[in-house]
């Protein structure tokens, strides 16, 4: 799982962007992932219950009191334990979208040959015009044996061990009834979650899907790094990081708070979720150009022996296809590929829609 940050730039987004490495961690005890989460026979997915509220009024804690007094310090930063929400209320009848926030552990990179070992979903309602999340959230979080032992490298990524995963198994069908309601489908790194979740449930390739990692520029945003952790650590949480359910509560918290324009990003990424993102290819580019194609931001795809790179909008399209022709074909004639890749489709292993450009 020894994936690096690929941020996106100059408008270009990377195709298949590094799942964030994950740091060691002891194994925790236990065989479930869960004790607040229970599935009913029937699939259906039960609500968790929500913290028990201080009283009102109460005085602050001695070390929140501490905390409190730190942070009024300018040479201190205080960070607070990230804490899951249950219910974010303010529903009230206004218009919603339903967004599953994702994230699974496995045993390798590959979805072809590696397996989930544990899957996580959140399932919320986002207010249509705040961008906020709103109600309850429905969890879904399981085990599976992957009928292989777990690489050590894994066990000390994740601290989930054969022991933890033996004879569990995902419920396909809870799985399926809370995907079936969704409007968008949202991972952090939706490249490498996607293609594991589709290979196991076909319900996922018929959603639109968004990427909280390449869907969002985090560094025109702001941040030094678009890793989970990183972005949790700006907005004032820590978490134990890189088991599902914990990485989904971060991930949607971190989504509800507001951009540099005043969005959420779950408001970000389901604007996106109707937009196209284009794969453009520089067929027969003249070897001469490779440096300006690397400095500009493409890509070497050995096996198609083509450089290439990623566009998030039909107008990034259209200027690249101009700068193209004037810095690298200039009065050759020349025809590009595009592939076009809409919310289901990007992300997963399947093509879009192939076409050709002439410049």
């Amino acid at each position: 799982m020894n994936k690096t940050d690929q941020m996106s730039f100059f408008g270009f987004e990377t195709e298949e962007a590094e799942k964030p490495a994950k740091p060691a961690k002891s194994p925790k005890s236990g065989s479930t992932p869960s004790s607040s989460v229970s599935v009913s026979a029937s699939g259906a997915v039960a609500q968790p219950k929500a913290p028990p509220a201080a009283p009102s009024g109460a005085q602050p804690t001695e070390h929140e009191a501490m905390a409190q007094t730190l942070a009024q310090h300018p040479d201190f930063r205080v960070l607070r334990r990230l804490q899951p929400v249950a219910d974010y209320g303010g529903l009230h009848g206004q218009p919603t979208q339903r967004v599953i926030v994702l994230d699974t552990e496995t045993t390798g990179l590959d979805s072809k040959t590696e397996s989930i070992i544990e899957l996580a979903m959140l399932s919320v309602l986002v207010d249509a015009a705040t961008g906020a999340p709103v109600g309850p959230v429905s969890i879904y979080e399981s085990f599976e044996d992957p009928g292989k032992p777990i690489p050590p490298q894994i066990t000390e990524i994740t601290g989930i061990d054969d022991s933890m995963v033996q004879g569990q198994r995902i419920d396909d069908a809870a799985v399926h009834d809370l995907v079936a309601q969704a409007d968008l489908v949202v991972a952090h790194n939706a490249g490498f979650d996607r293609p594991f979740v589709e290979a196991r449930f076909p319900v996922f390739a018929s959603k639109a899907w968004g990427c909280s990692f390449q869907g969002i520029d985090w560094k025109k945003e702001g941040s030094g790094s678009a890793k989970l952790e990183f972005l949790a650590s700006e907005r004032g949480w820590f978490y134990d990081a890189h088991r599902a359910q914990v990485d989904c509560h971060a991930l949607l918290q971190v989504l509800a708070s507001p951009l540099a324009d005043g969005q959420t990003g779950l408001s970000r990424l389901l604007a996106g979720a109707g937009q196209s993102r284009y794969k453009l290819r520089a067929t027969g580019a003249p070897f001469e150009a490779k440096d300006k194609l690397k400095a500009r931001g493409y890509r070497w795809d050995g096996e198609g022996r083509v450089w290439w790179c990623s566009l998030a909008s039909d107008a990034l399209l259209d200027a690249e296809c101009a700068w193209l022709r004037a810095e690298v074909y200039g009065a050759r004639s020349a025809r590009v590929q595009i592939e076009a890749l809409d919310s289901r489709v990007q992300y997963s292993s399947r093509p879009g829609l192939q076409s050709e450009r002439q410049l």
